[in-house]
């Protein structure tokens, strides 16, 4: 499948540093210098542009450009439920130059995928995680109705007779869904799609009766007033969605959906160039004006260690696993 290249940043070169190093043959000091050779580091996307992923990969990536004094290009490689642009970045060059922002997707799939060309933990070196993102309720008006209430009516009156959509098998849409049914004791059928724009047009248009989205997507749907963002999956209300109530202030509980996003290097990057990286993305995210737009989307930032980023994936792992095994899901 073809890719999809994009520079998203590139700084003023060091022309005296670099000039200096290559005479020396000191490949070290360019290093140190963050201006490791030429290449530009490539940050590779398993998704379509504009999904949340590359989203966020954009902007921070331009932000570590100018932070490190290097080109960052965004390379969206989508297909397979994010697993080949995943596998792209497991069997890259360890060097610093090819990196991976991915979902929690990335710990869904081992439950999904009997066989996976790569190991989530074992494959890749956590930078930082990213951002956070919650997850929301959403109705179309006239299928779904107006409130949770209404929704939950309909569905026991008629069970599997409303549908809803995700963006695909096996994403946290789906899987939120399917733990929505549970809680709740209703029957929904699923109508998977190739993406997140198809499953928005078809809410929009009253084809399906819901969906779960997370908070940038719900940010905008409220606003229109053919569907209603009626619950978010957050212990507590959210700041920019204050009148929304949360699933438990309703009486549904145990509902998660909320997804990381992180930053990753093929196992085997060095240790000190894992550290600076690190510490350039640290930096872009500690920055308020670079991220303010994403931040008044709904996404929230984290940053962190790179260990905080390890013991997400863990968690997420088994937890996600229990959901696809008592729901009997399957991505092949």
């Amino acid at each position: 499948m073809a890719s999809l290249s994009t520079p998203v940043g590139a700084a003023l070169p060091r022309r005296a540093a670099l000039a200096a190093g290559l005479a020396l043959g000191m490949p070290s000091i360019l290093r140190a210098q963050g201006i490791a050779g030429a290449r530009p580091i490539t940050i590779i996307v398993p998704y379509t542009p504009g999904a949340p992923p590359d989203i966020i990969a954009r902007a921070v990536g331009d932000g570590m450009s100018r932070r490190l004094g290097r080109p960052v290009v965004v390379e969206n490689r989508p297909g397979a439920s994010g697993n080949i642009g995943t596998e792209a970045v497991a069997r890259a060059v360890p060097d610093g130059n090819t990196l991976l922002v991915q979902a929690t997707t990335l710990a869904m799939n081992v439950s999904l995928f009997r066989r996976l060309p790569y190991d989530p933990v074992g494959s890749f070196a956590p930078i930082a995680t990213l951002m956070e993102t919650e997850g929301t309720l959403a109705l179309n008006a006239t299928v779904g109705g107006t409130s949770l209430a209404e929704l939950l009516s309909r569905a026991k009156a008629r069970p599997g007779a409303l549908n809803y959509a995700s963006p695909g098998v096996g994403t946290p849409h789906h899987l939120a869904m399917e733990l929505f049914k549970r809680r709740a004791g209703v029957d929904l059928t699923h109508v998977p799609y190739r993406g997140l724009a198809g499953a928005i047009t078809d809410i929009l248009a009253g084809h399906v009766a819901t969906m779960f989205i997370h908070t940038p997507q719900a940010v905008e749907l409220a606003r229109d007033e053919r569907v209603r963002v009626v619950a978010v999956t957050s212990e507590t209300r959210l700041p920019y969605l204050p009148s929304i109530p949360t699933l438990a202030e309703q009486g549904v509980t145990g509902v998660v959906m909320r997804d990381w996003y992180g930053l990753f290097a093929p196992t085997g990057t060095p240790p000190e160039m894992l550290v600076q990286l690190n510490e350039a993305a640290n930096a872009v995210l500690k920055n308020p004006d670079a991220l303010r737009s994403l931040v008044s989307q709904g996404y929230e930032i984290v940053g962190g260690t790179s260990d905080g980023l390890r013991e997400r994936v863990a968690v997420a792992i088994p937890r996600w696993a229990a959901v696809v095994k008592d729901a009997g899901i399957t991505a092949e």
